[in-house]
């Protein structure tokens, strides 16, 4: 039995967790998951609001969201090809679709048979794709901050001699952009004004590009900003610099970012402080409703790497704060049995194999669409939140004070629990991604015991 212990913080309104505050050992009844324990100041829970997102000529249309579908699984397995495919199904089923690529692969233009370009190219009557290349979208901010920076003179002129074309991509820039951009697409970056002059509603936005990893980061972005921005305006309130230099930033990044309506009269740092908090809860609540977000599992059933990459990925989305929405292969000289058994590892998802597709010549794409093995593929892509069957990854059991998480791709050595102060939350880490868990006030207390049980812990409180 593994003995681990951890002194308590003690309690101070900007201290969080941290792993490197632990030192010393506690006991706990799972071997092999890190047990730790800390004083806290509880958060206020975020509201599960998703904000109006682009208008739309149709009320009705305007009041449901833009949803976002995009895949995870190992390089090969088939990604590109699974978001053309579910691109092309939205569409055929009268969506107004956009495929997003962040990418230089040419693979997504060879599969539509047309040359995506930096906006918007038509592809059939509801099918559009874009191709998102960071050094054009570096142009576009820092315009605005310039322009910004020329109303309210806070660096007299110093940013007239940058010139935004001679710019590079640095690490890390490709995944920030791509965020920006999916935000002002999907509208949680838009405040009124702009959302009300967007000529064109997408009702799907299918994102592909981007690597498994960056998406499970993006995934939990905004939830996890939300932290960083909690102790940021700690800093610009509390001291002396940031009081000095904070409230001109600020007014220079809403000025730049248009996060404010035009002509709004902002009472001090605090509104734009707020409406940054209020920007992130909605970016929040997007991903964690099926509703506006869809993601899913590609596996190449041929390759047993393939198969623990998207078990993985299925752990990481949900520890991101996601939920999956199902599983997806292709055709191949597999048996029914054998893909049977491929699709057990993947219960209680929903399983489909989709038609394999020849590289040689351009697909038709209204027959693969049409093909009797595409059917159960299609069903699942047109899986909604309201109609699906997928469990919740967490469940909560008041009669004996237990919780439930599913923890699919991740084996007990690879988790570790702290638990806060009072015992009104949990946080689970695996998979180098931090999830809090609010728990309900009947189950509050210390952990008592936790085991794995098919694929999930279950954790016994007192």
């Amino acid at each position: 039995m593994a003995l681990l212990t951890v002194p308590f913080l003690s309690p101070s309104p900007a201290l969080s967790f941290s792993a490197s505050g632990f030192s010393s050992p506690y006991s706990h009844p799972f071997p092999g998951i890190l047990l730790f324990t800390s004083k806290r100041i509880r958060r206020p829970i975020a509201k599960n609001n998703v904000a109006p997102i682009m208008a739309s000529a149709d009320a009705a249309q305007s009041d449901r969201p833009t949803k976002l579908v995009t895949f995870l699984g190992k390089g090969g397995s088939g990604k590109t090809t699974s978001a053309i495919f579910a691109a092309q199904h939205y569409a055929m089923e009268g969506l107004n679709t956009c495929l997003v690529i962040h990418s230089q692969d040419p693979t997504a233009d060879f599969l539509l048979n047309c040359k995506i370009g930096t906006s918007p190219t038509k592809c059939n009557n509801h099918l559009s794709a874009v191709k998102l290349e960071t050094t054009k979208m570096l142009i576009e901010p820092l315009r605005r901050i310039k322009e910004a920076d020329d109303r309210l003179q806070l660096t007299q002129g110093a940013l007239e001699v940058v010139v935004a074309e001679e710019l590079g991509v640095l690490p890390g820039m490709d995944s920030i952009f791509s965020v920006l951009a999916l935000g002002r697409l999907l509208g949680f970056l838009r405040n009124d004004s702009q959302q009300n002059s967007q000529q064109e509603k997408f009702d799907i936005i299918v994102l592909d590009g981007m690597s498994s990893e960056e998406i499970v980061r993006m995934i939990g972005a905004t939830s996890k900003s939300r932290l960083y921005l909690k102790y940021l305006r700690r800093l610009a309130e509390k001291t002396d610099m940031g009081r000095l230099a904070g409230p001109s930033l600020l007014r220079l990044l809403d000025e730049a970012m248009g996060f404010s309506n035009p002509g709004a009269i902002l009472n001090g740092s605090s509104q734009i402080w707020d409406q940054l908090e209020q920007i992130l809860e909605r970016g929040s609540s997007f991903f964690n409703a099926l509703q506006s977000f869809a993601c899913y599992l590609v596996v190449d059933s041929n390759r047993h790497l393939s198969l623990a990459s998207a078990l993985r990925y299925w752990g990481c989305a949900i520890q991101a704060g996601a939920q999956v929405s199902g599983a997806l292969t292709f055709g191949t000289q597999n048996t029914k049995i054998e893909l049977a058994d491929v699709a057990k590892n993947f219960s209680p998802l929903p399983f489909a194999c989709m038609p394999h597709l020849s590289l040689s010549s351009y697909p038709d794409w209204n027959g693969v669409l049409m093909d009797a093995q595409s059917q159960d593929a299609r069903r699942i892509l047109r899986l909604t939140g309201h109609d699906s069957s997928i469990s919740p990854p967490v469940n909560f059991n008041p009669s004996n004070k237990s919780i439930t998480l599913l923890m699919p791709g991740f084996d007990k050595s690879e988790i570790k629990l702290y638990q806060f102060r009072g015992g009104s939350e949990l946080l689970v880490e695996a998979g180098d991604q931090r999830r809090i868990i609010h728990l309900p006030s009947q189950i509050r207390g210390k952990v008592g015991g936790a085991k794995f049980i098919d694929r999930s812990l279950v954790i016994t409180m007192r």
